[in-house]
């Protein structure tokens, strides 16, 4: 009879905050997909459920053990998911939350018909003809978090995305070429943008400092990143701060196409 009338007793307050927490949950759990830190928050959700089975199960020892791990895990996390709070702090704060109905698009609210897809066909092909000439380029792909902070270090543009506008802002002898640019909803919307360097993490000695700051941005933001070595002309593809395996250029389109979506 309790459970029933605890029912009852449900408040438009007990729904808000279930809402933010599966928000909450669903932000934390964008952050660690396919990642290690998969496999730790997985291990201090099962740790936490079983402190509360022995605090309700009244078991004093093993839940005064539990709960001490609990109080002390804290710093732990901190220490453990600074790259991830680091980048849930940036997502908080530079969601495109009134872009186009991306914020419901997420949530698979509502299903916004007039947004404009990337022609991710021409970036890619765009990328196969740099790569034949060893044209040196980084193509940075936004998808939630606003990078609006970064379009400040270069050149503010607003061009179409086509193979021929790509290519020839990466020529060698354009004055543009230098950076990276960056694509929003098929705009081109910099070019010649300084991103951050990431020198913590060992990378092949193939991947250089165009590669480095490709992890970098990667890392810090949910953006995608797309490198054409000027030494080798390989084709490479970051996301969350690793670089993405891909049998041939069909494979990367599909990949690329799934992560915008």
């Amino acid at each position: 009879m309790e459970i029933f009338d605890d029912l009852l007793k449900f408040t438009i307050i007990d729904i808000i905050d279930v809402v933010l927490v599966a928000l909450l949950l669903y932000y934390v759990y964008k952050l660690v997909k396919g990642t290690v830190a998969i496999n730790i928050f997985i291990g201090i959700v099962i740790i936490y459920f079983i402190y509360v089975i022995t605090e309700a199960l009244q078991m004093k020892m093993l839940s005064k053990i539990l709960g001490g791990f609990m109080s002390v895990g804290l710093i732990a996390l901190i220490v453990v998911f600074q790259q991830e709070i680091r980048k849930f702090l940036l997502m908080i704060g530079s969601t495109n939350f009134s872009k186009r109905g991306k914020f419901f698009k997420q949530l698979k609210f509502l299903k916004n018909e007039t947004n404009t897809e990337t022609d991710v066909e021409a970036i890619v092909n765009a990328c196969n003809k740099m790569s034949v000439t060893k044209t040196g380029a980084l193509i940075v792909l936004e998808r939630n978090n606003n990078l609006d902070f970064l379009t400040n270090t270069g050149d503010e543009m607003n061009i179409k995305v086509t193979q021929p506008i790509i290519e020839s802002i990466f020529f060698k002898n354009s004055p543009l070429h230098d950076g990276a640019i960056i694509i929003a909803d098929n705009i081109v919307k910099a070019t010649r943008v300084i991103l951050p360097v990431n020198n913590e993490k060992n990378l092949p000695n193939r991947f250089g400092l165009r590669h480095r700051a490709a992890v970098g941005i990667c890392e810090k933001t949910d953006a995608l990143a797309i490198a054409v070595s000027e030494e080798t002309g390989q084709i490479s593809y970051f996301k969350d701060g690793e670089f993405i395996m891909f049998k041939d250029t069909h494979e990367l389109v599909d990949l690329i196409k799934q992560d915008l979506g």
